[in-house]
């Protein structure tokens, strides 16, 4: 990072963000904080991915699978208990400091980089 705090596009390709459909969603009541573990479809050559996720107050496990997220697909696995976690799916905070996922506003092909 410069100075003046800018990035080089080359540094934004470092990051590779993907979209993917919830294949799978279920409570994590292992974790510190309420969460749920996802299943994320990149299509191929990326396939499944796993993580977990603090997004409870606005989400349900029960209504996720489906929906298109954005997440890092190149992070390095995080063991989180005793589930590993293999991607970082994105969010903003509302107000209150909540998760509130970052999807696409029209159905796209699974493993979509963002540019």
């Amino acid at each position: 990072m410069s100075e003046n705090g800018h990035i080089s596009y080359d540094d934004f390709l470092k990051v590779d963000v993907r979209v993917g459909t919830i294949a799978r969603a279920e409570a994590f009541p292992e974790a510190r904080r309420p969460a749920i573990k996802l299943w994320v479809d990149f299509g191929e050559p990326l396939g499944v991915k796993k993580t977990s996720a603090q997004i409870t107050v606005h989400y349900a496990a029960e209504h996720l699978v489906g929906k298109q997220v954005a997440a890092v697909v190149n992070f390095p696995p995080k063991q989180i208990g005793k589930f590993m976690s293999e991607i970082l799916v994105l969010g903003f905070p509302d107000g209150a400091g909540e998760v509130v996922l970052v999807t696409a506003d029209q159905p796209v092909p699974n493993g979509g980089r963002l540019y």
